[in-house]
């Protein structure tokens, strides 16, 4: 399902514009680089559909919104879906707020995602439009539950559906994926998910005629590079040290060596 989705990444070179969280945009602009895509991160509302008219594709991060942010996200969302480029979407704790939720829903309402990229709490909160506790790392559920959510999101909005946690499931309402790769310490790195939204923007960017194998593709790369990034840690090293390992990790990672280490199965 994967195959040369990594190959036809760096060759092709997709330029993705990331409208993202402050907390995490370095991390986002070094793992896009680290997997061979190129970043660009504006977020004016007066440039941000002419910034993405010359991208590959959108990635929209609720990590750290503003209205200003919103209207960016809003104008730059139109202008892909104008174009063709796919638009993916990270509702990043969009339970925590009144705020976040009626920006999602507005979001969701005028921009066609072409992938949603979310924890169970997260997706559960686009899904029933209501409030989750917990911080934006919450949201782990049994798998069975992780389907069923990441298929009624899918169903809802027409997107591909990444739904991360303890397992991952990858879904576009018909093909459903669980994905089994990844470490504990990935918890531990604030933007691990926020990288994996940009990784699925390099991927769709790249591949956009094969976004549910795009999404698939990212999800088993970031785990791998996470198995790999620990793998490599000295005894005395943390999670700063990990997060470096981990770019580093998707860096060097191939099509030939995601295809013999990632670990999924269809539902």
């Amino acid at each position: 399902m994967t195959r040369n989705i990594l190959q036809i990444n760096r060759e092709r070179r997709p330029l993705v514009h990331c409208i993202t969280n402050h907390v995490t945009s370095n991390d986002c602009a070094n793992l896009l680089l680290a997997c061979g895509a190129s970043p660009i991160m504006a977020e004016a509302p007066e440039e941000a559909a002419e910034i993405t008219a010359g991208c590959s594709s959108l990635v929209l991060n609720m990590g750290t919104p503003n209205t200003g942010k919103i209207e960016a996200m809003l104008r730059a969302g139109a202008e892909a879906n104008r174009l063709g480029h796919p638009v993916v979407f990270d509702p990043v704790g969009v339970g925590g707020s009144s705020f976040r939720r009626d920006a999602a829903q507005r979001l969701m309402q005028s921009v066609r995602m072409a992938v949603i990229r979310g924890n169970a709490g997260e997706i559960a909160a686009l899904v029933r439009h209501g409030a989750t506790s917990g911080g934006v790392d919450s949201g782990t559920v049994p798998v069975d539950e992780a389907v069923k959510l990441a298929g009624a999101c899918a169903g809802m909005s027409g997107a591909v559906v990444v739904l991360t946690g303890g397992t991952d499931v990858v879904t576009d309402g018909r093909n459903t994926f669980i994905c089994r790769n990844g470490h504990p310490m990935m918890k531990t790195v604030t933007g691990a998910g926020c990288m994996l939204s940009a990784l699925c923007g390099a991927y769709s960017g790249a591949c956009p005629d094969r976004l549910t194998e795009a999404a698939l593709a990212a999800v088993c790369a970031m785990g791998v590079c996470g198995e790999r990034a620990q793998a490599l840690l000295p005894p005395t090293a943390g999670n700063a040290s990990f997060r470096t390992s981990m770019i580093d990790a998707m860096f060097r990672l191939t099509d030939k060596e995601l295809a013999e280490e990632a670990r999924y199965e269809v539902f």
